[in-house]
């Protein structure tokens, strides 16, 4: 369930990076404090990214990650990354340790696969939110109603509906 939930946020980032040109997915957006489309959508993938390659050693950095410019500039090119990402997704749960540094002081605090795959799930949605902001209606973009929007969030609209 958890990996078919991601399947389906990566389908609609998918889907968003082709309807946009590389100018549209690279330009300033003022809603976004001066960021553009592809750098939230890189800091998303870059999120999972880490998380994949730092699966094999158990010791997960976020603070390590790649920050690939072609990513936020080259919608295929994230396209791309999705597709690998998404085909390494089903792994085994396993313990992990997530390193944080704080004040200085570098942590470790136990965690494991699935707790990090539903943080950047988490994480993810809240990006997208962030993306649908950058893209008013009379752009023309077509987005899915729950792009941006979390699963309980969803769940309550369902259950406030007449």
């Amino acid at each position: 369930m958890l990996i078919a939930a991601i399947q389906y946020r990566f389908a609609e980032m998918a889907s968003l990076l082709q309807q946009l040109t590389p100018e549209r997915y690279m330009q300033p957006c003022d809603a976004l404090s001066g960021a553009s489309i592809g750098e939230h959508t890189r800091h998303i993938i870059e999120l999972f990214d880490c998380l994949d390659s730092h699966y094999p050693s158990g010791i997960v950095n976020y603070d390590a990650r790649e920050r690939d410019r072609r990513l936020q500039t080259d919608p295929q090119a994230a396209l791309e990354r999705l597709d690998r990402l998404e085909q390494q997704l089903d792994r085994a749960d396993k313990p992990l340790f997530l390193q944080v540094a704080t004040d200085g002081d570098i942590q470790h605090i136990a965690t494991n696969y699935y707790r990090e795959l539903l943080f950047n799930l988490d994480h993810c949605v809240h990006h997208q939110a962030l993306i649908r902001v950058a893209l008013p209606e009379e752009e023309g973009v077509t987005l899915t109603s729950s792009f941006g929007v979390a699963r309980a969030t969803l769940e309550y609209r369902k259950q406030c509906a007449p």
